[in-house]
């Protein structure tokens, strides 16, 4: 899927096409773990796993993820436990519906811009630019996994670390396409890069102590990738 976007969109021209809307977030839920869900009936699952999720960055910001109790869920839903266990079994599950949700979202950026008449910058501003975007949209479960990854059991970690490293991987693909570099630049730019996105959405209090909106902030990545591939 390419997107009908003009280069150096912007954050309203993007949520316009935006292939992945807040509103329709929860039917993509429970799509990628249908096979996990008890619940059969659709608008109900829908709005549980709504209430579910909200409740669960709510504790998460307030507690941690890792003191919250599915107790504590529960009474935050109102859902029962046994009705909550119609959704998941352990916090570690309700974690990885999170993580996949975000994989799944940086594994189809870069698709969105592979159209192969525009130019390598062009695709490499295009997915910078809806990575920063979607994590405008989707900030608390950026956020999520971003901050409480750490306290997950070993394997789900590992789960966690690859979401990254899979965008990370994708954006040092397009970079050595923008300008012939070795692995290793491509790699450690790519890793700049995500870690200058990751500070968008984790340390917000910045970017509004500056009156600095979504837009800016990626111009002003976009025009740093653009004068360090040296690229008019």
């Amino acid at each position: 899927m390419s997107l009908d976007l003009e280069p150096r969109f912007t954050f309203a021209q993007f949520k316009r096409i935006n292939p992945i809307p807040p509103d329709t977030l929860w039917e993509l839920v429970y799509a990628r773990n249908a096979h996990a869900i008890n619940v059969k009936r659709v608008a109900v699952a829908l709005a549980n796993l709504r209430a579910i999720f909200e409740a669960t960055f709510q504790l998460a910001n307030q507690v941690g993820f890792g003191a919250m109790t599915l107790r504590d869920l529960s009474k935050a839903t109102g859902l029962s436990m046994g009705g909550l266990y119609g959704y998941l079994q352990s916090k570690d599950a309700l974690a990885a519906m999170v993580e996949d949700l975000i994989r799944h979202i940086g594994s189809e950026i870069p698709r969105w811009f592979e159209e192969a008449s525009l130019p390598p910058l062009v695709r490499l501003d295009g997915s910078l630019r809806a990575h920063v975007f979607m994590s405008e949209l989707l900030q608390p479960w950026f956020y999520f996994v971003y901050m409480e990854s750490r306290v997950l059991e070993s394997d789900q970690r590992k789960v966690a670390r690859a979401a990254e490293l899979d965008f990370q991987a994708a954006m040092a693909r397009q970079i050595r396409q923008v300008r012939g570099m070795s692995d290793r630049e491509a790699f450690l730019l790519a890793a700049h890069l995500q870690s200058v996105i990751q500070d968008w959405y984790v340390k917000r209090w910045k970017y509004r102590a500056e009156k600095i909106g979504v837009d800016e902030f990626a111009n002003s990545l976009t025009a740093m990738v653009a004068a360090q591939l040296r690229v008019e």
